[in-house]
């Protein structure tokens, strides 16, 4: 497993832990204590570290290449997941993935972006960054869901939209701005959850729902820490302070009233226990969803209207 900076402290006390049981005599009660009082302090450690991380480190967090993305939660939380293809203009964009599964005998759209493993999947997968044909395909598999009165869940990881020359020339703005007006009048429930990285339209233009919700070691924000310190600073070297004036981390969100909640993720992070992260993405979801099937259509869409004009503030000179 890849190790963060901040965590090979912890590291290296779980590694002197497996030595230390290796070579114990299960009959030595000092011994035993021994292994107890390390099990004691690795667990502080660990919740101290995780609980006080900044907002670099949540940003290094959500980039882990251990982190489950996209299709990893889909085929944990359901059995029956068809992906279907194709924005029926220009082509399939493999970094935007969508299909219909069923959780507990509901079926869903599920649509997001997918990043790949290693360095072959990633280029299939254009690193997460989807062209304006994955944002129209989107948008299909919505209208779809729509049409069959199915919910939408959607799932952002990404570093943001393709900014090529050649998805410019297909109209990225106009796919990830059309994406935008047709999700504020979708009359079936939007679930959106932020599983990494959130950054700037290219994941705002699935994000447009009735709930909005982020894992607890994601960010969401206009540009990436990185960016923003080679524009301000005209360095990367300002990264880190960047990640903590942008305020793009979950808690930074929620306390501005730009996400609905943060799911909780198991300690140390959602690639430590993938199955456990995806169990409680499943309850969120259908928890979200039950709460919003009881809602009218016109209150569904007048609250998703309200709930986005109402995000900022406005000064008149």
């Amino acid at each position: 497993m890849t190790l963060l900076d901040f965590e090979k402290p912890i590291a290296e006390l779980e590694s002197k832990l497996t030595d230390m049981k290796q070579l114990a005599d299960g009959s030595d009660e000092s011994v035993k204590k021994a292994i107890q009082a390390l099990e004691k302090k690795i667990r502080e450690l660990k919740t101290e570290t995780f609980e006080t991380l900044t907002g670099w480190q949540r940003v290094q967090l959500s980039r882990h290449p251990d982190r489950p993305y996209t299709l990893d939660y889909i085929y944990e939380i359901t059995s029956d997941f068809i992906e279907l293809h194709g924005d029926r203009t220009v082509g399939d964009d493999k970094a935007m993935i969508g299909g219909f599964g069923t959780l507990d005998n509901q079926t869903f759209m599920l649509i997001g972006q997918q990043k790949g493993r290693n360095t072959k999947q990633r280029q299939m997968r254009n690193f997460g960054m989807a062209n304006p044909e994955g944002y129209r395909k989107a948008l299909r598999l919505m209208k779809m869901a729509e049409k069959f009165n199915k919910p939408i869940v959607t799932f952002i990881d990404t570093p943001g939209a393709f900014p090529g020359l050649e998805a410019e020339e297909r109209g990225q703005g106009e796919a990830i701005a059309r994406n935008l007006r047709e999700m504020f009048m979708l009359k079936v429930p939007v679930i959106c959850l932020v599983i990494g990285e959130g950054a700037s339209g290219g994941a705002l233009g699935i994000a447009i729902g009735d709930r909005v919700l982020m894992l607890e070691n994601t960010w969401y924000s206009v540009i990436s820490p990185e960016s923003c310190s080679s524009i301000l600073w005209r360095s990367w070297d300002y990264k880190e302070q960047a990640a903590e004036v942008l305020k793009l981390t979950a808690r930074d969100m929620l306390e501005n009233r730009l996400i609905d909640g943060i799911v909780k993720e198991p300690l140390g992070g959602a690639h430590n226990d993938v199955k456990g992260m995806a169990t409680e993405v499943k309850r969120v979801i259908l928890e979200n969803f039950h709460e919003l099937d009881k809602m009218s259509v016109q209150d569904r869409i007048h609250q998703r209207i309200e709930k986005f004009s109402a995000m900022g503030v406005v000064k008149e000179g």
